[in-house]
């Protein structure tokens, strides 16, 4: 599917001492890579609000406090994709993250931020750059 303009999303980077939640992704963009739990803003709903009710419904984790990390541009031309997302960082957190739509994610786990599984979405390296910055 090739998109006419930008599409807005969100994603969490959730981290848990040097450990950082990821999913692994069944959908293009990025296909089996390892990503950050998120997905699309709707319309009329706030970033915030998305990447809370987003990670809700992918990962069945409640989360608190978002603060605003980075911003992720995933441009591919070739595919047709460009996708604009706020990362946010959420060190805090309840319930215990699992699976909750297995046609769209195969796996989840958490991840040292040095030693991370391969591929990698471009928004986990964006999350991870601005995380060893701060």
């Amino acid at each position: 599917m090739k998109f006419n303009e930008p599409r807005t999303g969100a994603g969490a980077a959730i981290i848990d001492g040097a450990k950082i939640l990821l999913i692994k992704r069944v959908k293009e963009p990025e296909a089996f890579h390892w990503g950050l739990p998120g997905g699309k803003i709707d319309l009329f709903e706030t970033a915030e609000d998305a990447i809370i009710r987003e990670v809700k419904e992918e990962t069945d984790l409640d989360l608190k406090e978002p603060f605003l990390l980075c911003i992720s541009d995933l441009i591919d031309q070739d595919i047709g994709y460009h996708w604009i997302s706020p990362i946010y960082l959420f060190a805090e957190y309840s319930g215990i993250p699992k699976i909750m739509e297995p046609e769209k994610h195969l796996d989840l786990g958490w991840f040292d931020i040095d030693a991370l599984p391969q591929p990698i979405t471009k928004a986990v390296s964006d999350a991870i750059a601005a995380l060893k910055e701060k």
